[in-house]
């Protein structure tokens, strides 16, 4: 192989092989950032079966519970329990200020000035 020379008559490098390895190690590198997005936001997930939740027989059969058959009793809620204070005061709704567009920087909105 003979090298070549530029215009100025100084030898060029032969980058061929060089060129040849960027290309070729930039598409592997398309190709998993690809794949690894595709896991990441679950594209492939229907190829895989589901590991959460659990069984539920009274659904699996060949007909579905009507309106007059209801959850054993140890299931259904108390409807004429008592509320803890603590629930009711996790179920109050949030009262104070709205925040706004001017608040001073560091400002807790949620006290007064």
């Amino acid at each position: 192989m003979t090298s070549k020379r530029d215009s100025h008559g100084r030898f060029k490098a032969d980058r061929s092989n060089r060129t040849l390895a960027i290309g070729a190690a930039t598409a592997i590198g398309a190709v998993a950032t690809g794949l690894a997005s595709a896991i990441h936001f679950g594209l492939f997930d229907r190829f895989f079966a589901a590991r959460d939740g659990h069984a539920a027989p009274d659904l699996e059969g060949d007909r579905h519970p009507g309106p007059d058959s209801r959850a054993p009793d140890h299931f259904r809620p108390d409807p004429t329990a008592p509320v803890s204070a603590a629930d009711r005061e996790a179920l109050r709704p949030a009262t104070g200020p709205a925040p706004g567009f001017a608040a001073d920087r560091g400002g807790v909105r949620s006290q007064p000035d």
